[in-house]
């Protein structure tokens, strides 16, 4: 009986490491298939350009493949919504912009940052103002000048209600220049729009244009930022035509955003942001950003509490801002948004 009990001791010991570096391996695991990143606008527009060169260099680093998939519409709630519908295995992820923050106020949805874990903040993607090669603007100063003596004459493009566009359009009737805002469904649009002469102006993102700039289709005017562009020195900032645009000029309009439901488990969490952490400090994605012009976010905010209370006050200035010019469904105080 001895024997026995020895023998089985034995074989048991002799199978711990075994069970132990299968725990090892179950918890490690992730990820050992392709990966979704929805981003909730069409393909071509400002986040879609950011996200897919983020996507290369993340399945680089996990191993796997991470393939882009748009989900267009509503303002990307239509696209945020998907990743929270989908299973939370971590196999499904978001890369938006900043529209998250606005869709409770416009009545789009729901949705808020507070529904996902941050994995990082990663861009600012600058707006600049352009128009067409032929269009009789030269000089931002010109476009200003028109829409203050034509009011409601000037057409602008822009990606629909509480976007950054539409906020930009907001900023100039607070400046004293009302333009006449159209509603398309993507930065592409938008562009495409002035190009074909469907619209005088758009208030753009510099990596969505930049290959037009420097074509010569598209004509830089200004910068809606209060940061010289590094690749454009020359274009003037608004707050330079304009001393009275400074306090609006003060804040990051497009923020670009890898989250996660926030149903997934810390572990791939974790993962995630280990990844990107490496995808950020690579040589590749620097260059990227330099050759962009792109404001690195994750640099501004490198912890999540650092993140949280940057979306926090994004959310009170932008919600507020739109309420006051009565285009919200609904006040940010309903959804205790605190005003700045």
């Amino acid at each position: 009986m001895k024997r026995i009990i020895v023998l089985a001791l034995t074989a048991l010991i002799l199978l711990m490491p075994i069970f132990a570096q299968g725990q090892t391996e179950t918890t490690s695991s992730y990820p050992e298939k392709g990966i979704t990143m929805i981003v909730p606008y069409p393909a071509g527009g400002t986040t879609d350009v950011s996200g897919r060169k983020f996507a290369a260099l993340l399945s680089k680093e996990l191993g796997v493949s991470v393939t882009v998939v748009n989900q267009a519409g509503a303002s990307g709630s239509i696209g945020c919504q998907a990743a929270l519908d989908a299973v939370p295995d971590g196999y499904t992820v978001l890369f938006t912009a900043e529209s998250l923050g606005t869709q409770r106020v416009m009545g789009l949805s729901d949705l808020s940052y507070a529904d996902y874990k941050i994995i990082s903040p990663i861009v600012n993607d600058p707006k600049v103002i352009v128009v067409a090669k032929n269009s009789k603007y030269n000089t931002l100063a010109d476009l200003l000048a028109d829409m203050k003596a034509n009011p409601g004459k000037i057409k602008m493009s822009y990606t629909g209600p509480g976007g950054s566009g539409h906020v930009q359009g907001l900023i100039m009737e607070k400046l004293g220049y009302v333009p006449a805002m159209t509603a398309y469904k993507g930065g592409s649009d938008c562009y495409l729009a002035v190009l074909s002469g469907e619209v005088d102006f758009t208030n753009s993102n510099i990596s969505t244009v930049k290959a037009l700039i420097e074509s010569g289709d598209l004509r830089l005017l200004g910068v809606s930022s209060n940061v010289k562009l590094s690749i454009y020195p020359d274009a003037p900032l608004f707050e330079e035509v304009d001393p009275n645009a400074e306090p609006y000029m003060k804040n990051a309009f497009t923020p670009l955003n890898f989250l996660v439901s926030n149903k997934i488990s810390d572990d791939v969490v974790e993962v995630l942001r280990n990844a990107t952490k490496k995808v950020v400090e690579s040589q590749e994605w620097k260059t990227f950003i330099a050759e962009n012009a792109l404001e690195e976010l994750y640099v501004q905010y490198p912890t999540v509490a650092d993140a949280e209370a940057f979306y926090k006050s994004w959310e009170s200035m932008i919600s507020w801002m739109l309420y006051d010019a009565g285009v919200t469904k609904h006040s940010p105080s309903d959804f205790g948004i605190e005003k700045p």
